[in-house]
């Protein structure tokens, strides 16, 4: 599963096994928890606004079949704090920062091979999807600079994804602590409200009719 060509950092990143399974027809790579962190933890939400997101878990649940059928609804919907990473220019943003939008984050790592396969299929459901109702968030969790990264990016033509960066795995530590991750690529469904809905580990086809027929379904108002 891991790209056997490259060398990881001992103590600071490390695959720990590569599982061939089936999550929706696909594999996930483990990854173990660093020590490290990733700054202040901001919630951007509250319980009590995420209890009106029942609503938009029901409505979401008939579109999680067929190539997004990985994806599970929450049985409560819930914020996330401790989701902190950088932009483009190296400012520190959280979901906060993405408010009245939903979000699909994904976490992703070019060491991660479903990880660099599905990162087209993003980009092109950012692309035909993307507006100021919704955005797909892509955080790179490479250790070390930009270059890595960024390359990929250039050589796949992955241009439509915002540049999200968290270097010190704080994002997936997180996750982890959630019980929302336990390998890459890990993605969630944020309501506008900044809720969790939805979440699955494994790779999905997110440009496909379904993967749009999910977000269709996640920005429109619950009636």
């Amino acid at each position: 599963m891991t790209d056997q060509k490259k060398r990881f950092p001992p103590g600071k990143f490390v695959v720990i096994a590569a599982l061939a399974g089936l999550i929706a027809g696909a594999a996930v790579v483990y990854v173990r928890e660093s020590g490290s962190g990733n700054g202040i933890a901001v919630e951007t939400a509250d319980a009590k606004t995420c209890e009106a997101s029942k609503d938009k878990v029901a409505a979401i649940t008939p579109f999680l079949k067929g190539q997004v059928a990985a994806m599970a609804p929450v049985s409560e919907p819930r914020p996330i704090a401790g989701l902190n990473f950088k932009g483009k220019d190296g400012k520190d943003l959280t979901l906060a920062d993405f408010g009245g939008k939903t979000v699909l984050l994904n976490l992703w790592a070019t060491w991660c091979v479903p990880c660099r396969e599905e990162m087209p299929a993003l980009n092109a459901l950012q692309q035909s999807a993307g507006s100021d109702k919704f955005e797909v968030v892509a955080v790179n969790i490479d250790i070390g600079d930009d270059e890595k990264p960024k390359a990929f990016l250039d050589e796949t033509k992955v241009h439509d994804l915002g540049f999200y960066r968290d270097s010190s795995m704080g994002v997936f530590n997180t996750l982890k602590k959630e019980g929302l991750a336990f390998g890459l690529p890990v993605t969630l469904l944020m309501d506008d409200k900044g809720c969790l809905i939805s979440s699955m580990n494994g790779p999905a086809v997110w440009d496909s009719d379904d993967a749009k027929a999910l977000v269709k379904a996640a920005i429109t108002p619950a009636s």
